[in-house]
């Protein structure tokens, strides 16, 4: 999956705020000499520049240094600003541009700017469902130090004041998000036990050791000293320099602690009236329609939760009949048997140093193995570099979701899969898949196009759809099939586990969130039919539980490319270019499937007339 680490506009509308009246907009000056959609881009690229100015943090991800010593701002009256803006945005667009004039490429540039006003809107009336601390995956206490860490790149001396500067402004902002999720509680909205639990032991760990006491360095001094050094190596910091600028760091990260012991302190006065149990969008005031916004959101169409639950449920169906074929295939009587085979020669046992190592080394030699059958499938072609890395301590939890990050767009930050190696080791077959889904061809070679994309508005590079996205990660298993990119039977009966995994996802997320399901029934089902181990199955719900929706967009996404893909093979028979549709889906940048489908229709016209 992608996370918190990825970088798109739909995403970043639920914490990313400027301040009102920071943003003047006016009408694009006539240029003759350009053409309609050289004038759209000029007009959309001066709006993004100036809405970048105000997102430090997304300007940091761009490689950009202006603000880098700046944190977003998360103020409510920022987030209604920013809406404020992206509307007479967009009016002025349509007052401007005529869109029966633009070619279909411009038209999607138009229509999908337009359609982030829109979402803007619904993210808005969802703030107060989405406060700092609440969600599993992007929670305030340990995404702030994971951007320091992950993201924000010390190259020179300038750099790393900055960080220093962001360590120092860290307290306010942990204050910050406290009260906003304080204003959430107060309108009954409030965070899972088993979250707050969580908030507390990272908060912990983040302000353990060094320089806090005695035991290893924490991870913000780690990385900190980790950094300057690699200036003093390079030439690029003198040593008195760095043991200034070392201790300053030092004095900041000190600092954090009683920041942290505030975090700690709300956690555990909220942990009486946390819910436990029954814990879905039900529960909350007006949970259901917070919900239906949701799953809007997330799979871009207008699907009820009813329609999605019936979708996994025969889903679920499908792939347990496809399983029992291919165990029969391999000699077992039915998918029972094979599991039961798998689980005869890999046991559940703990990973260790030497299971982490092993799995790093497989991954990543799989993954440079897959990148080299792609051409034959794909026109377009990831340039930069792609690893896999353990997840960081502060973050990392038996049973994590693995999730990717895309590279910076110099490729100076080289794309990253992120994998969870604490707690029961997965079945060794299962590693393929993941890595299809998340690298080569899933989300790393898509963000590794989308950054690099030329000669279109820049916005579209850092705008993300979860069903577009998870789709395409979903559907990227699937391709690694079709490219003969396992190495057996066993890993392609588990991509079918991975798929059904996805299918039983449709289930428990509407489920715990429209039919009132609880955690232990949701990890039931995760566990017996969804196949999950069951700290796997625990640490799923509980994402699902803080993230409502988010989770129906990966099957939803590849339902629709699937489709989309068996009509043009259909209406173009020997026409058909596996190449083209690809280039077709990835090449542009992500987009809502609506629009997708519009262009696939496009192109299959085109190629029909030619």
């Amino acid at each position: 999956m992608t996370n918190t680490l990825t970088f798109s506009l739909a995403m970043a509308l639920a914490a990313v705020t400027l301040p009102a009246g920071a943003l003047a907009q006016t009408a694009p000056a006539p240029v003759p000499a350009q053409g309609e959609d050289a004038r759209l881009t000029a007009f959309l690229d001066a709006e993004f520049a100036a809405w970048v100015k105000t997102q430090p943090q997304l300007a940091t991800r761009l490689g950009i240094k202006e603000g880098g010593d700046r944190w977003n701002d998360t103020s409510d009256e920022a987030a209604r600003a920013e809406v404020e803006w992206r509307k007479t945005s967009v009016a002025i667009m349509r007052a401007a541009f005529d869109r029966a004039r633009l070619s279909p490429q411009a038209q999607v540039n138009y229509d999908i700017w337009a359609l982030e006003a829109e979402r803007a809107e619904i993210s808005l009336a969802n703030r107060l469902y989405r406060p700092p601390f609440y969600s599993r995956l992007y929670s305030a206490h340990s995404q702030l130090p994971d951007f320091l860490i992950n993201t924000h790149t010390v190259a020179d001396a300038k750099d790393l004041r900055n960080y220093i500067v962001r360590l120092e402004r860290m307290p306010a902002l942990l204050d910050s998000a406290i009260e906003r999720t304080r204003a959430s509680q107060a309108a009954g909205i409030n965070p899972p036990r088993f979250q707050l639990e969580t908030i507390i032991e990272g908060s912990r760990k983040l302000t353990s050791g060094a320089p806090y006491g005695e035991g290893p360095d924490a991870a913000l001094w780690a990385d900190v000293k980790a950094k300057t050094e690699a200036l003093v190596a390079g030439g690029k910091l003198s040593r008195k320099e760095a043991d200034r600028l070392l201790e300053k760091a030092r004095l900041a990260i000190l600092d954090l602690q009683p920041a942290y012991a505030r975090v700690i302190q709300w956690a555990e006065a909220s942990l009486p009236t946390a819910p436990s149990g029954k814990v879905g969008a039900l529960i909350l005031p007006g949970g259901l329609e917070y919900y239906e916004r949701e799953l809007k959101l997330v799979t871009t169409t207008d699907m009820t939760a009813a329609e999605i639950h019936s979708v996994g449920r025969a889903e679920v169906a499908r792939i347990e009949a496809e399983q029992d074929a291919l165990a029969r295939q391999a000699g077992f009587a039915d998918r029972h048997a094979f599991y039961a085979e798998r689980k005869r020669l890999y046991p559940p046992r703990q990973y260790d140093d030497a299971a982490r190592k092993e799995y790093l080394d497989t991954a990543n030699a799989f993954v440079a193995h897959t990148r080299t059958l792609l051409p034959e499938w794909f026109g377009e072609l990831p340039a930069y570099g792609i690893e896999v890395v353990r997840e960081p301590a502060f973050s990392e939890v038996a049973g994590g979701a693995a999730h990717a990050s895309p590279p910076s767009p110099d490729g100076k930050r080289p794309a990253k899969t992120y994998v969870h190696l604490v707690g029961t080791m997965p079945d060794p077959a299962a590693m393929y898949t993941l890595m299809c889904h998340e690298a080569v061809p899933g989300h790393n070679t898509q963000g590794d196009i989308q950054v690099r994309q030329h000669g279109g508005p820049k916005f579209r590079s850092v705008t993300g759809y979860v069903a577009f996205g998870e789709g395409w990660g979903l559907y990227a298993e699937a391709v690694c099939k079709e490219m003969g990119a396992y190495p057996d039977i066993a890993a392609d009966f588990m991509r079918l586990d991975a798929e059904l995994f996805r299918a039983a996802r449709l289930v428990v997320d509407t489920g715990l969130h429209a039919m009132g399901w609880t955690e232990d029934e949701a990890v039931k089902y995760m566990n017996e039919t969804g196949r999950q181990p069951i700290e796997r199955s625990r640490s799923e719900v509980r994402r699902y539980i803080t993230l409502p929706g988010q989770a129906t967009g990966y099957k939803i996404g590849m339902l629709k490319i699937m489709e989309l893909r068996a009509r043009a093979e259909k209406m173009l028979g020997a026409k058909f270019d596996v190449k083209g549709f690809h280039d077709l889906l990835i090449a542009s940048g992500s987009q809502p499937l609506s629009i997708l489908e519009r262009r696939v229709d496009a192109w299959i016209a085109g190629r029909v007339a030619s």
